[in-house]
């Protein structure tokens, strides 16, 4: 079965001119989606560069007379076509006229995905068939999540000619980004809970205060009656769009290969992150005792002024990852500001004798507008960022939609770059503290983490642990109940250098007997592959292959190592 050929139509030209008139393309996103999984794909600045690709999904183009046809007639000729909320110019030629736009609301895609969720979604530009002919009207959208309030179709599938154009009426790549980063910069308190749990109005910017989700519609409760925010909708969403991408193709006797997020070796994700606030030494050996009972490796996000020289000598002995926790809190003789950052920065790495730090969490989850923060971290060596979790307890769980490592996109003044940075939110903090959640929440957070193969990222503060002894019993029970499932624990670093490392492969071919070739300009081991394969091949296969479903698809799976000297026959080592 041979790689298919997917191409991302995006004319530089039209998107120079949209950003130079402030307009975010945040479409772009999609190539984030394919970095995170190795899916093979090309970027194409011309349309008339298309006719050779299997796939091509358009973000941005002019949309003249002339893309147009050049459009038609790639999918006439047996192209599949696929957009997320565009090709208003081709619209008229389907038969179709624009419904009323829907600004948020949810998606019910079970009947054709393995998703049995309604999905957050984030504008939807719905179509009405008048005197057009569809091939496939699938899923629905509506402002409702309830499961029998039927809507406008969600992804409507047209026959022209030998090929066919898929169009969502959402645009799934800026719904995922919204999620994760919010509708613009945070310049105001956000709305507060009804209910009293989370008091977000208290006067402080922080990135909670730019969440999306629906405080009645979007959070459920524990058997203790914990609220949480419950489904991540951008990392099912993600999923959403890999499936639909990969059956297409499928359809077409090709394939389109994938690595798996995490080593061969490695089941489940979890994290537990620490920050260092009140600098108590007596909290600090507390939580290594407690942490080198278990035999965990946790990440200590360190806060001026610090510990003593003999609590960063035992957390390095330990294999613990030292940390940074930029204080932003004016409260607290915190600033927000580049000269800060900086500042306390190497204020950090002196006191712990730390030449360099890759992860940073900011104290109270201090934010402000969209992107300074994670230009502050390229700038000054930061490689993976914390700070996009819960500071209050009604809004703990899956508030930006995801559990997984993923690079931020900028704003239109950026061009909507990708930042050299990931991002790696956490769900929860301090269980079983007085004023905070109990540990009801540990089983649903692990169920729901499973489910989209994310990091189960969980914070608990020294001086909580050393003062509150249920909150030391809630760390215990987390990790033994982890461990029990299957979770390894690794530091915020290990998780940043494996992600790092898997975007440096390339899959570039399958040969006839499903051997995987890879390239990579590093020596990686235990990468798992899965290549997708139609129902029938799965049958046939079952017996002498190792078969999987990934995104609800039927998948080989391989694991493959490129070893050094492998690398360096290829010239690739300088």
């Amino acid at each position: 079965m041979k790689i298919a050929k997917v191409g991302v139509l995006y004319e530089n030209d039209t998107a120079t001119r949209n950003w130079a008139n402030g307009k975010n393309e945040f479409g772009l996103y999609i190539m984030e989606i394919f970095e995170h999984l190795r899916l093979p794909y090309e970027v194409l600045d011309h349309v008339q560069d298309i006719e050779s690709f299997d796939l091509v999904i358009p973000i941005i183009m002019d949309e003249n007379p002339q893309t147009v046809h050049r459009l038609v007639r790639y999918v006439e000729n047996g192209g599949i076509l696929v957009s997320y909320g565009g090709l208003e110019s081709i619209r008229n030629q389907l038969g179709c006229l624009p419904s009323e736009p829907i600004n948020y609301g949810y998606a019910n895609l079970s009947e054709e995905f393995h998703q049995d969720t309604p999905l957050k979604f984030f504008q939807a530009l719905p179509w009405d068939l008048t005197d057009g002919e569809i091939d496939r009207q699938i899923g629905y959208v509506s402002m409702s999540k309830d499961s029998d309030t039927r809507g406008k179709s969600a992804l409507q599938q047209f026959k022209i000619g030998n090929g066919y154009i898929d169009r969502w009426s959402i645009n799934i790549p800026e719904t995922i980004v919204k999620l994760q980063q919010g509708v613009g910069p945070v310049v105001e308190d956000g709305e507060p809970a009804a209910d009293g749990s989370a008091n977000l109005n208290e006067g402080i910017l922080k990135a909670d205060d730019g969440f999306m989700l629906d405080w009645e519609l979007d959070r459920e409760s524990t058997a203790s009656g914990v609220k949480y925010f419950a489904h991540p909708y951008a990392d099912l969403w993600r999923e959403v769009i890999v499936e639909h991408l990969v059956t297409r193709l499928l359809e077409k006797k090709k394939t389109l290969p994938l690595i798996g997020y995490w080593p061969a070796s490695v089941k489940h994700m979890a994290h537990i992150s620490h920050d260092s606030d009140l600098n108590v030494n007596e909290s600090a050996q507390v939580t290594i005792d407690v942490l080198q009972e278990k035999n965990v490796q946790s990440t200590w996000c360190m806060i001026m002024p610090g510990y003593s020289l003999t609590i960063y000598e035992q957390l390095k002995e330990n294999g613990h990852e030292i940390a940074f926790h930029y204080n932003a809190l004016e409260s607290e003789d915190g600033e927000w500001g580049e000269k800060p950052f900086a500042n306390q920065l190497t204020t950090v790495k002196a006191a712990t004798t730390e030449e360099h730090i890759v992860s940073n969490k900011n104290h109270y989850t201090r934010f402000e507008g969209w992107g300074k923060l994670f230009d502050w971290c390229e700038k000054y060596g930061i490689e993976i960022d914390q700070t996009r979790g819960p500071s209050k307890k009604g809004n703990i769980g899956f508030l930006f939609g995801t559990c997984h490592p993923y690079r931020p996109i900028a704003w239109a003044d950026q061009q909507n770059r990708f930042y050299n940075v990931l991002e790696l939110g956490f769900l929860t903090q301090d269980l079983n503290h007085h004023a905070l959640a109990d540990t009801s929440i540990i089983e649903p957070f692990l169920e729901n983490v499973k489910r989209v193969d994310g990091v189960a990222h969980f914070l608990f503060h020294q001086y909580h642990i050393y003062t509150q002894t249920e909150v030391k019993k809630a760390i215990l029970q987390l990790i033994d109940t982890a461990k029990k499932q299957g979770f390894t624990f690794w530091t915020s670093k290990q998780i940043n250098d494996w992600e790092r490392s898997r975007r440096k492969i390339q899959i570039i071919d399958i040969d006839a007997g499903y051997q995987v070739r890879l390239d990579s300009s590093i020596e990686i081991k235990d990468v798992v592959v899965y290549i997708p394969i139609s129902s029938s091949q799965a049958e046939t296969m079952a017996n002498d292959k190792k078969i999987v479903k990934r995104f609800g698809i039927n998948c080989m799976e391989k694991v493959v190592s490129i070893k050094k000297n492998e690398v360096e026959h290829r010239g690739e080592v300088k």
